[in-house]
């Protein structure tokens, strides 16, 4: 996607109240398997590790993913994606250098900020670093919604795919981060082998069956 295109991703100014200086630091509708998974589309199940000898702690169940902390050439238009587009709540912003974002009155899930990255380019495919951030969607009618927002905003899919457990839709920011919309299935639902270990997969998710459920 081209520097047109992405510059089509401002939606106006985003501010907030707070401090004026930050703290110191494929196809659209037709790719329907995302990147994530190489020929044939397939996992190959793993047995668990074996418990190590040296350590038995194991994190807690309730632990979670809080945040994740973007660099993004350009503020403004990493926002006109992720509270334009997707709808995030800005709850804090730091003039040009900073902002923050989040669902349901959160401090922030996404954080972003051009400090070492202003008028930056993305990494090279080889890269190492991020493959993508993953936002979680309460049910499939929100998701609907979201696919909705994102195909009128003209933004094209990578990939949008089943995995027995979810549901996902794969696409890029303006910053070229790869960014996955997914809702997941209950637990009950979620494939499993004779012997209880679970069975993810991929498979081909029904864009316009999704679509129906967006109102």
């Amino acid at each position: 996607m081209d520097d047109r295109q992405r510059a089509g991703w401002r939606v106006g100014e985003y501010q907030s109240a707070g401090p004026a200086t930050p703290p110191h630091p494929t196809e659209r509708i037709g790719a329907t398997l995302p990147l994530d998974y190489p020929d044939p589309y397939t996992l190959t199940r793993v047995d668990p590790m074996p418990s190590d000898p040296m350590s038995s702690y194991i994190i807690p169940a309730a632990t979670t993913i809080g945040h994740v902390h973007l660099q993004v050439a350009d503020l403004e238009r990493a926002l006109g994606f992720y509270v334009g587009v997707l709808g995030f709540q800005l709850t804090q912003r730091y003039g040009a250098q900073a902002a923050f974002v989040s669902a349901g009155g959160y401090h922030h899930h996404i954080g972003l900020n051009t400090w070492k990255s202003l008028g930056g380019s993305p990494p090279p495919p080889s890269s190492t670093g991020l493959y993508h951030l993953a936002i979680l969607y309460p049910s499939r009618p929100d998701l609907a919604v979201a696919l909705r927002r994102v195909l009128d905003a003209g933004i094209a899919l990578d990939g949008a795919s089943d995995h027995g457990v979810s549901e996902a839709l794969y696409l890029r920011d303006p910053d070229d981060n790869g960014v996955e919309l997914y809702r997941d299935r209950p637990p009950a639902e979620w494939p499993r082998a004779p012997d209880g270990t679970m069975l993810m997969g991929t498979s081909r998710l029904d864009l316009e069956a999704l679509l129906h459920e967006a109102g």
